[in-house]
């Protein structure tokens, strides 16, 4: 899903990729995994606990939004590993929600739901665009980062869900959910369906699709996985993660200089 660079951001420099490319998806699939087996590793096989690892997460996440704010333009390895970060953290929410506190997963989902679509809403309200092509403020990205908190949440808590609570296992999850994002993939190529609402349904369902993945390969043959452990899984997509972001780094085939850049 290629999303091309807006008129309105000539002569100024954004936050975030400016042009989606087939790199972004993937990065972002990698990182939702990441997500996943990074938080279960952690909890589980350093024994840092639910708790311990929420608030270590939580402050970590908070030292990289601060540096990624304060950045005055696109860095690949800032945002991307920023949005590792949120994933991580956005699963520990849902967990916290259904493991210590008793929520289901299903007023999870709805909760999540309705907090994104307030966010959604007050972010249109306030700025007239949810374009991710014009992240060239403070308060943009704020909204910005809020949304991508609650999609990663709202992900984990359907993902959960579908695998988990209605027995679909892994597997299934991830075809089902792969099958909707190609379905919006070539409404947006074919049928000219808005970009912005393309994007940002697949940007929400690339998590559960993600986590689905994670799980599927990471969890016991007994309980639908393929065995590899988190720790295997997360290596290996963390590598993947480190390939694509040094490539475009050194590209910037997602940020290429745009009219106005003299620095």
């Amino acid at each position: 899903m290629n999303l091309p660079i807006n008129q309105d951001i000539a002569g100024s420099w954004v936050k975030v990729p400016v042009i989606i490319t087939l790199y972004f998806w993937v990065i972002k699939i990698l990182a939702t995994t990441v997500g996943e087996t990074g938080a279960d590793f952690l909890i589980f096989n350093l024994h840092f606990g639910l708790g311990n690892t929420s608030v270590l997460m939580g402050l970590l996440l908070g030292a990289l939004l601060f540096i990624q704010i304060r950045t005055r333009r696109y860095v690949p390895w800032l945002y991307w590993t920023t949005v590792v970060m949120v994933s991580i953290v956005g699963t520990l929410i849902t967990d916290n929600l259904t493991d210590n506190l008793g929520v289901s997963l299903e007023a999870s989902t709805i909760g999540f739901s309705l907090a994104l679509i307030v966010t959604f809403f007050l972010w249109y309200k306030s700025e007239g665009s949810l374009s991710i092509h014009s992240i060239d403020s403070v308060k943009r990205e704020v909204f910005y980062w809020m949304a991508i908190l609650f999609t990663f949440a709202l992900g984990t808590a359907v993902g959960d869900l579908m695998a988990e609570s209605q027995q679909l296992g892994y597997g299934l999850s991830a075809g089902i959910f792969g099958a909707v994002i190609a379905v919006i993939t070539i409404a947006y190529m074919f049928y000219k369906v808005n970009a912005i609402l393309s994007f940002w349904l697949a940007y929400i369902l690339t998590r559960p699709f993600g986590a689905s993945i994670g799980d599927y390969l990471s969890q016991p043959v007994s309980n639908g996985g393929q065995g590899l452990g988190t720790v295997t899984t997360s290596a290996i997509f963390l590598l993947g993660i480190l390939t694509l972001v040094s490539y475009l780094t050194i590209s910037r085939v997602d940020a290429p200089a745009i009219a106005g850049d003299s620095e």
